[in-house]
Parts: C-alpha cells; sequence; structure tokens
C-alpha cells in the first residue's frame, strides 16, 4: 500500500514538472499575440527594440517577430531606364544573376529592387546597380504607398546608393553591428525577389570577410568587399534589401547571390552594415564619399608566403608595397611589414583591413598594430585622402537647389494628392531670375520642362542644365490651376 501511494506520488511530480517544463519551454518559443502588437507599435515610434524582447537566444529559430518588425521597413524599388542610359549602364552583376541580365533592350526598361528605410523622414539605403542610370526611381512602401525618391548620392566602390522620400514617421530598422555576427548565427533576409513584394526567407551566417572580386572587375580602384555570406535564400529584386539578425537589428545590405542560372543557388551575400554606416552618412553629408586612404598594397598571408618571407604566424595582412608620401609611409609603415590591427580591431584578410579603414575619414588617425622582424610595434597614422589632404574638402555645391533665381523643393505625397497630380517640384522661393521676371509665383509646382516630366530636383536641374533658347514650363499653382509659361535662357 504504502508502495503503491509513493509509485503513485512520484509519478504525479514527475507529470507536475514535465507540465511546468513544457509551460516554461512554450513561454519561451510562442510569444503572446498581444506582445507581438504591441512590439510593432512601439517600433514604429521609435521607442523599442527587439533585443529588449528578444534577449533569450533559444528564440532564435522563431522569426515571427523579426519579419513584423522588418518587413514594413523594406521598400520596393522600381526604375525606369531610358535607351540611352542603358547602353551607359555596366553589367556587373551577369555572373552572379545570369548571362544577360540587366542587359539593354530596344526600348526603355523597368527594373526592379528594394531598399531599406533607415530613418523615419524617408531616408532608405539601396544598392547601387539598383539605382544606377535610372531617370525615374519609384519607392514602394509595404503599406502600398508610391513615391518619386531622389537619389542622394551614389557609391559604385561599395555598390551603395543613399535615397529620400518626402514622409515622415516611417517604420524604419535600428542599425545593429556587424562585427559581432557569429558563424551559425540566425539571419533573416527581406526583399521583393521576382516582383514578389514583402517576402521573408532565413538562414545561416554562412562565412564573414568574403571577397568574391565582384566590384574590382568593373575597375573600382578602391573597390571595397567584405561581405557576409549566408545561405538565407536571395533572388534578383533582393537587391538592397536587408538582412537582419534575430534581435530585429540591420546587419547588411543584401547584393548578390553565387549562381550561374540567374536564380538562388545557396549563397547570398550581403554589405555589412558596419562598412554602410559611414558610406550612408557621408552620402547624406555631402553627396559623395570622403574615402581615407592608407596608402599600401596588401595581400593575405599563406603558408607559402610566410614560408617564404620568414613569418611565424598566418596572422594579419601582409604588406608587399608601400605609397611614396601616403599615410602609411609617412608613420613609418615599411614594406614586408604584417599589419595586425588597426586600433582595436583585429585584421587577417585584405577585406578586413579595407573595411576597418573605409570606416575613417580623411583626417582622422588610427593605431596600427605591427609585426616586423618577427617583433610587434604600434604606430600612430594620420590617415589622407586619395589626393593627399588631411582635412575634407566639401566640394557640394550648397546652391544646387537653386534654378532660374528660384528655390526648389521636392513635393510630398500629400501635396501631390491636394493637387491631383502625379509628380512636382516646387517653387519654394524667388529670387532675381528669369522665373520671376515671367510672374512664376512662389509656391507654382513644375509637372514638365519641355514636355518631360519632373519628379524631383536632380530632374530640374538636368533639365536645365546648359540650356539655351526657349523653354516650356508647365505645372500648377498652389490652388490647384494648371499654367504654362515659355521662357528664353540666353
Amino acid at each position: 500500500m504504502n508502495n503503491n501511494i509513493k509509485k503513485i506520488g512520484s509519478l504525479l511530480l514527475v507529470a507536475i514538472i514535465g507540465g511546468l517544463v513544457a509551460l516554461g519551454l512554450n513561454k519561451l518559443v510562442v510569444p503572446k499575440s498581444n506582445e507581438t502588437s504591441e512590439f510593432f507599435e512601439l517600433h514604429q515610434n521609435a521607442k523599442f527594440t527587439l533585443a529588449e524582447r528578444m534577449a533569450d537566444t533559444t528564440l532564435g529559430g522563431n522569426f515571427v517577430l523579426v519579419s513584423e518588425v522588418a518587413t514594413p521597413a523594406v521598400v520596393h524599388i522600381k526604375t525606369m531606364i531610358s535607351s540611352s542610359n542603358q547602353m551607359r549602364q555596366i553589367n556587373p552583376f551577369e555572373d552572379f544573376f545570369g548571362p544577360g541580365f540587366g542587359m539593354p533592350d530596344q526600348g526603355p526598361r523597368e527594373a526592379s529592387g528594394s531598399g531599406v528605410v533607415i530613418h523615419s523622414d524617408g531616408y532608405i539605403v539601396t544598392n547601387n546597380h539598383v539605382v544606377e542610370a535610372a531617370d525615374k526611381v519609384e519607392v514602394i512602401l509595404n503599406d502600398k504607398r508610391s513615391y518619386i525618391a531622389e537619389v542622394l548620392g551614389v557609391d559604385p566602390e561599395t555598390d551603395l546608393a543613399l535615397l529620400k522620400i518626402e514622409e515622415e514617421n516611417l517604420p524604419y530598422l535600428n542599425l545593429g553591428n556587424s562585427d559581432d555576427l557569429k558563424i551559425g548565427e540566425w539571419v533573416v533576409a527581406v526583399g521583393n525577389p521576382f516582383n514578389l513584394t514583402s517576402t521573408v526567407t532565413a538562414g545561416i551566417v554562412s562565412a564573414k570577410g568574403r571577397n568574391i572580386n565582384l566590384l574590382r572587375q568593373q575597375g573600382g580602384e578602391y573597390a571595397i568587399e567584405n561581405f557576409i555570406q549566408t545561405d538565407a535564400a536571395v533572388n534578383p529584386g533582393n537587391s538592397g534589401g536587408a538582412l537582419v539578425n534575430t534581435r530585429g537589428e540591420l546587419i547588411g545590405i543584401n547584393t548578390a547571390i553565387a549562381s550561374k542560372t540567374g536564380s538562388y543557388s545557396g549563397y547570398s551575400f550581403a554589405i555589412p552594415i558596419n562598412l554602410a554606416k559611414k558610406i550612408i552618412t557621408d552620402l547624406k553629408d555631402y553627396g559623395e564619399v570622403k574615402r581615407a586612404i592608407l596608402g599600401v598594397r596588401i595581400q593575405d598571408i599563406t603558408q607559402d608566403l610566410a614560408d617564404e618571407k620568414g613569418l611565424k604566424s598566418l596572422n594579419g595582412v601582409f604588406i608587399p608595397d608601400v605609397t611614396d608620401g601616403g599615410s602609411a609611409d609617412k608613420a613609418g609603415v615599411k614594406s614586408g611589414d604584417v599589419i595586425l590591427k588597426i586600433d582595436d580591431v583585429f585584421v587577417n584578410k585584405s577585406s578586413d583591413l579595407q573595411e576597418q579603414i573605409s570606416q575613417y575619414h580623411p583626417g582622422d588617425k588610427v593605431s596600427i598594430t605591427l609585426l616586423r622582424d618577427n617583433q610587434e610595434k604600434v604606430i600612430e597614422a594620420e590617415l589622407l585622402s586619395k589626393t593627399g589632404e588631411k582635412e575634407i574638402v566639401n566640394d557640394v555645391n550648397r546652391e544646387e537647389t537653386k534654378v532660374l533665381g528660384a528655390e526648389i523643393e521636392n513635393i510630398s505625397r500629400d501635396e501631390r494628392l491636394a493637387l491631383k497630380i502625379r509628380h512636382g517640384v516646387k517653387i519654394t522661393k524667388l529670387g532675381n531670375g528669369q522665373l520671376k521676371s515671367k510672374g512664376i509665383p512662389s509656391g507654382f509646382v513644375i509637372t514638365h520642362i519641355d514636355k518631360m516630366p519632373m519628379y524631383s530636383t536632380s530632374d530640374v536641374r538636368k533639365a536645365l542644365k546648359d540650356k539655351t533658347g526657349a523653354i516650356l514650363i508647365e505645372g500648377v499653382r498652389e490652388n490647384g490651376d494648371e499654367e504654362a509659361y515659355a521662357i528664353r535662357i540666353e
């Protein structure tokens, strides 16, 4: 009797413990629906990060919350490329997306890709090859709202571009730290493959620091490749989309796939966000990248090279040559040195060294740990620009928003809807010039110049650049009345 009671008690205890364990696991793996909703709203208001909700790494395989954060911040990009621009457009991605991908045809071509909102005021990062040579760039949000984007700047050396749309309070992704990524870590890719909008795929980080010689093949003297390799499914149209970690942070911009067919074959490559951060900031502030140069030739260390040079370790990056008068030369770096660290970051591949230097501006000072005659040495170098300058030269034309004596700006979607127009550029201030002399009022929205549609301020500047003689300007007044003006440019 007592033995039976003990057995029953033991079974009950096991059942209770099992139930508690199951309940605990369920709470770990299955998020509450109301928490998901609350999280999404707070993220859009930029008051919350997924890291606070998903601190436990056991949630790595559950991508529901990650998808709810990332999907609204990833946009669909459509571009229109004229026949003349297609002839000028290079095709560096044919080896990765298949023969003939992106090649010109007989008429205007429409292409598509993806982009990531990185600021609530409408700043979007994408690939340069997504918007290259485009006459019109359309951004379609996850909620189907559509905008004409301004291309603020591009950088072919890293295949990045920064766009801007006139909108506020957009959902966006917080930037993570791609240096912290681990091989085997779960990641999520979000984009618009084959025009299938808002597509989410998952995989793991397969490798880091991949140099696939994609950009340098196109003659990029300062091309930087230090890709994150993943096995998340990425296809044509995913370019410029988000690679996100399980904390909902943007850690890469999807760029290329390894494929002989044009479709996903197992591996994809993303630009690390730590490399992109500085590029994006420069494009926003200067319209171009202010690139710092160390002034060395670099070479990965192999066993054969180590044996040849008498190196006791395979760590670091070998320096076969130093540029006379460059940053490294002035700091005391010599041919035959091995660079081990830039500041506190170890560099074991050429791509590692390139990425670390790319995060600095001309005039910045860096600490270089190097190996010379198998002895460690630390020196300080002041980085220079490619033209040998120590300071950032801001050669952006601050008058670029002025045309014919008037200041212009892109209009918002609400303004377009109110005026019942699909595109246009607004005159915000009139100074002395042809527009004022012809009686064109402040607030007038230019929709066409010589019958060509105007989508952004850059379109207006292009249309009027080096223009002489008579031109026709069409548009609408603030009250919606349509007007046309013929002016002459001497």
